[in-house]
């Protein structure tokens, strides 16, 4: 399998916050999403300490709470490694997603006012604008803006919770195979459920949402080979 080329490495810096432990876990949350470290890569608490800055404590706390996300993996031996990209487990969790999304945009339909769907508008504009320009952290977060609008409206803190949780699975699998991916088709069925909303066809945002989501999963399936 190979990943994409152009992420930076060595992007840990000391920290200088005192709330260490979610600090810490948040940096390495989103080097392991963002694939600075990369699939199957070896973990040290030492070594990563040393570069934060800190004590061993906080990372070996941040590194087990990963792992209970499934983002990193204890090996025999006592040594921790990030866990490898799991296709299986990614259509699973696309599944799980795409039901919560439609939940989210069913609870925020009738709630939607002039200014959601301007921001609904904007995140696209961006999302295409980064696809353009080959931006894969971009579009990820702006892909994320586009959905927070109906989770942010929706109101339930269930489901931004599981959603947290199961996300970064997803977002490793997209990020890897992001210039085989034909993300401009993720745009237009943006501007469907844009335009759904726009009409007040609520059960349509409902369909529109859950497929837009499970239509990535079967595309990306299609990217990357079983491990």
């Amino acid at each position: 399998m190979r990943y994409i080329g152009f992420m930076k490495k060595n992007m840990i810096k000391p920290i200088k916050r005192l709330s260490l432990r979610d600090e810490v876990y948040q940096t390495l949350k989103k080097s392991i999403i963002n694939l600075e470290l990369q699939p199957d890569e070896r973990l040290s608490d030492k070594e990563l300490a040393e570069k934060f800055g800190i004590s061993r404590t906080p990372v070996r706390e941040a590194l087990k709470r990963l792992e209970d996300e499934g983002l990193v993996e204890s090996l025999p031996g006592s040594s921790t490694r990030v866990a490898p990209l799991k296709l299986e487990e990614a259509k699973h969790a696309f599944t799980v997603v795409a039901a919560l999304h439609a939940l989210a945009a069913r609870l925020a339909g009738p709630l939607l006012k002039e200014s959601e769907i301007e921001d609904l508008e904007l995140s696209n504009k961006t999302l295409r604008q980064a696809i353009e320009d080959g931006d894969v952290i971009k579009a990820i977060e702006a892909d994320g803006s586009f959905h927070n609008v109906f989770l942010d409206l929706a109101g339930n803190p269930e489901i931004a919770f599981t959603l947290e949780r199961i996300l970064p699975k997803i977002q490793r699998l997209e990020i890897s195979q992001f210039i085989s991916v034909k993300g401009l088709k993720s745009v237009e069925q943006h501007n469907q459920i844009i335009s759904a909303c726009k009409n007040r066809e609520f059960e349509r945002v409902v369909r529109l949402v859950e497929d837009n989501w499970l239509s990535l999963g079967e595309l990306l399936s299609q990217q990357i080979e079983p491990r």
